[in-house]
């Protein structure tokens, strides 16, 4: 069954719901699918054309992204991590065949800091929040088969580009306190909702929050679990 998220303690419960009511999906009409997870996250790669079906195949369900904060300000470099992301990667392409450049983890320079690339998704959010989950998937797509660079604003506007949003104003968005705030509110959203792995899958339904997914999951097996709580 899937799990209702209840807070240990009423304080933190407080907290939470705080936080849930600066979203506008909180009013949307239920259930909505909460889809947790980071641009960088190689499972959330992997994930992607999944969650992208089930998006599709529920349609009158809202949608929402929330960026959960893998390594934001991360400092750690390939040199450091780059085996381990090798075997990572590989593992991940193999259960989701999603296509991996590899040439990166010979950049020993190269920062794996995750919070400008979740950054530029919000700030895209803020200016069309129906392209959250494309926009997402397109940074994605920048780091693990482009290798771009990660910290660059650039690499984050060309991508609005490509969207055909407004690049001047997406470049005030990005570098705005405002956006980094709601950013570290997204991190910290993710927190306080108990998620501790992305990608995660969290239904709001019946004023519960279920979790559906923790973790890679094919479409078909969360269609199934989205489906149940729908007949809680």
């Amino acid at each position: 069954m899937p799990v209702i998220f209840n807070s240990p303690a009423q304080l933190r419960w407080v907290v939470i719901v705080s936080l849930l009511m600066s979203y506008s999906w909180l009013e949307a009409q239920e259930p909505t699918i909460i889809y947790i997870g980071d641009p960088m996250c190689s499972w959330c790669y992997g994930f992607a054309p999944e969650i992208e079906k089930v998006k599709e195949a529920l349609p009158n369900h809202a949608f929402e992204v929330v960026l959960g904060g893998l390594r934001p300000n991360g400092t750690e470099t390939m040199a450091d991590l780059g085996e381990f992301l090798k075997h990572h990667w590989q593992e991940v392409h193999e259960r989701s065949g999603q296509p991996f450049n590899y040439s990166i983890i010979g950049n020993e320079n190269f920062i794996l800091d995750t919070e400008p690339g979740s950054r530029a998704v919000v700030a895209a959010r803020t200016m069309d929040s129906t392209i959250s989950l494309s926009f997402f998937k397109a940074v994605q797509h920048a780091f693990f088969v482009e290798n771009k660079d990660m910290r660059a604003e650039s690499t984050f506007t060309r991508i609005a580009q490509d969207f055909g949003l407004d690049t001047v104003q997406f470049k005030q968005l990005f570098n705005q306190e405002e956006i980094k705030y709601e950013t570290n509110n997204d991190f910290q959203l993710a927190s306080e909702m108990g998620i501790r792995g992305f990608p995660s899958v969290v239904i709001r339904h019946n004023g519960q929050l279920y979790l559906a997914a923790n973790g890679y999951r094919t479409a078909e097996d969360l269609l199934k679990t989205i489906e149940q709580i729908r007949k809680e």
